[in-house]
């Protein structure tokens, strides 16, 4: 009976060591896979600054909100890097809310896109990874380091991934100027943007205020996974504003929000204050 208890409790004390230790292959994953991006991806753009030339072929709305938020003269970025600290996130509709800490890297010489979640349920690590890469893109979850609890891949999900990383463009305006975005103007306050790359073309539209800062994506080419697993096409919205001058000058949004807009209502997924913003050249 003694010694089963000691095995017991050996065991339960080798989890809590295991859950606590900073190391996780998910986690180990993420790093490598940005390691390799960040050396493989770097435009060559050592030295070069933005001009207001280079964006006059694009809408009006889009020349004034790289103006305004300050781009111009300031160095071209090979990509961003966004860092939210406990974002208010749910697992579905009728999933458990969580807090979670969330950290993503966007790359423009190639539409890549890396994002790695960091949070715990019933005090169990809980850790996800959205990626897409060389046109393939994916989501992944993992419970307790090592447990996969869904690991979604597919043509939907190519897309979905690739609408995303087209939501975001405008935070690093290198990928505006490369040539698998185009943008068509609506109206003065609104453009509709499309990318094309790895065989799957997504688009959507920018939404901007009379200051023109960009206040909302939204778009009808990212699929939402049903709880039987089935993935349904929904409008889906991300939702910029409070924004604030950085120490850099550029004017950069604090707050983002990403929406599922079901036709009975609008369900925040990812209401999150964006801790940091920086960029690799």
């Amino acid at each position: 009976m003694f010694v089963a208890i000691g095995i017991l409790l050996i065991i339960f004390g080798a989890v809590m060591v295991w859950f606590n230790i900073s190391y996780s292959p998910t986690k180990t994953a993420f790093k490598t896979d940005i390691k390799a991006l960040t050396a493989e991806n770097k435009l060559d753009t050592d030295g070069e600054v933005f001009s207001e030339e280079e964006f006059a072929h694009l809408p009006d709305a889009i020349r004034k909100y790289i103006k305004n938020s300050g781009y111009i003269g300031t160095p071209k970025m090979s990509y961003i890097k966004m860092e939210y600290r406990d974002v208010a996130f749910k697992q579905g509709r009728n999933g458990p809310d969580l807090k979670i800490d969330y950290t993503q890297y966007n790359f423009a010489a190639q539409p890549s896109r890396m994002a790695f979640i960091d949070s715990s349920m019933f005090g169990i690590p809980f850790e996800g990874y959205d990626y897409y890469q060389n046109g393939t893109g994916g989501m992944k979850g993992v419970l307790a380091k090592s447990v996969t609890l869904f690991d979604q891949t597919g043509e939907d999900m190519d897309k979905a991934c690739l609408a995303t990383y087209l939501s975001e463009s405008l935070f690093a305006p290198t990928m505006l100027l490369e040539d698998y975005i185009s943008f068509e103007e609506i109206s003065d306050y609104e453009v509709r943007a499309t990318i094309t790359y790895g065989g799957q073309t997504a688009s959507g539209i920018f939404t901007f205020n009379d200051r023109y800062e960009m206040v909302s994506f939204v778009t009808n080419d990212r699929a939402v996974t049903n709880t039987d697993g089935t993935m349904e096409y929904i409008p889906w919205s991300a939702l910029c504003s409070e924004y604030k001058v950085s120490e850099q000058g550029i004017k950069q949004p604090s707050k983002l929000q990403a929406v599922w807009n079901y036709p009975d209502g609008d369900f925040i997924y990812f209401d999150g204050e964006i801790s940091s913003i920086s960029y690799g050249y």
